[in-house]
């Protein structure tokens, strides 16, 4: 069911020009573009768009187009700024193919508006499943080897902080500090007693000790570019399954801190104790086993396990920023009570000791 026009900048001529510059199109030129279908999600506007040309044809025959949602073209996460910038600046400097090929990554400063032209891979990838079901551990060992291979690629890379994203200092920490503290009083005093003593407690006690708690992170040690958004239903699997190239998409939340931050988003977030017990170790095991395969080799399995349950302990404000943002409870409720579990299992109040 097509949902909104195509942007007025797509169109034959433009793709003509793009294309070439991507090294997928030859003599040729792009006649027409028909949008076979496209649907909506909370930030954007996604079209499969079909291609006819004329001349020699070296173009694809199908092409994603992302473009950002007339009424919030950045939208409060930055959306479309910051995914036009992972694949002009992240992506681009990439020789493995872990994330979907972009032909074009453009951003408007004066409109914000924005798009993105993706390879398709309808026909080749899929979703591992329908949210919320957990893929299989199968198919969860195979995305976090692709998380790994990821990770590696960029591990405490010098260009990190410098050309490639950029280190918070302490002044821009104390300003999301304040920020979360805001919208943690909001949201305690519209859920009332739906947010228990305890863990009002414990939201007081993760305040208190984020300066402590912030020297990791202020270490820019064993650090790397993670992709923020980092469920399992931002994963293509291959249809084929004897392969293993996952490719991760949706890159408007990235940012430079610890790999496991990925880790504990997919997981501990996600995922209900009995699934998330089964599963949690084997996972990290099998995510370590293929980083010092990439030849991170410095980075031992202790140090993982401690980074996780920091992770873990910081994604308790991740419902009160979903809340904050205007997403569902039919998500942050559930993320909510699964995040605390995981802070139950994994005892990290000790780490606020």
């Amino acid at each position: 069911m097509i949902t909104a026009p195509l942007p007025p900048t797509v169109n034959a001529d433009y793709l003509t020009a793009a294309l070439p510059k991507a090294g997928v199109l030859g003599e040729g030129c792009v006649r027409d573009v028909v949008v076979e279908r496209s649907f909506d999600t909370l930030l954007s506007h996604i079209f499969r768009l079909q291609l006819r040309y004329e001349g020699p044809v070296g173009g694809p025959e199908f092409l994603i187009l992302k473009a950002g949602l007339a009424d919030r073209p950045g939208g409060p996460w930055k959306g479309g700024c910051q995914e036009v910038a992972f694949y002009s600046q992240v992506a681009a400097a990439m020789s493995d193919h872990l994330v979907p090929r972009c032909f074009d990554a453009h951003w408007d400063a004066e409109t914000s508006a924005w798009h993105l032209l993706l390879e398709d891979l309808t026909d080749s990838h899929l979703a591992a499943t329908r949210w919320p079901l957990p893929p299989t551990l199968q198919q969860c060992e195979s995305i976090v080897r692709a998380r790994a291979r990821f990770h590696a690629a960029w591990w405490d890379d010098p260009r990190l902080g410098v050309t490639i994203g950029s280190w918070q200092d302490v002044t821009t920490q104390a300003q999301q500090l304040q920020q979360f503290t805001e919208n943690l009083a909001g949201f305690t005093e519209r859920y009332g007693d739906r947010l228990s003593p305890g863990r009002r407690d414990l939201y007081a006690r993760l305040i208190d000790c984020e300066p402590r708690l912030q020297m990791r992170y202020r270490s820019h040690r064993n650090m790397t570019i993670v992709q923020g958004d980092s469920h399992v239903w931002n994963c293509f699997l291959p249809r084929d399954g004897a392969k293993d190239d996952v490719l991760l998409f949706d890159w408007d939340s990235w940012h430079v801190d610890t790999a496991s931050d990925d880790l504990a988003y997919m997981m501990a977030i996600h995922w209900y104790p009995e699934r998330r017990r089964l599963v949690e170790r084997p996972l990290l095991d099998c995510y370590h086993a293929a980083l010092q395969a990439c030849g991170v080799k410095d980075y031992t399995r202790r140090e993982l396990e401690d980074d996780y349950r920091l992770s873990v302990l910081w994604n308790i404000a991740t419902p009160v920023w979903q809340e904050a943002n205007g997403i569902p409870p039919v998500i942050w409720w559930n993320n909510l009570e699964r995040i605390f579990m995981a802070v139950d299992d994994l005892d990290c109040r000790e780490l606020l000791s």
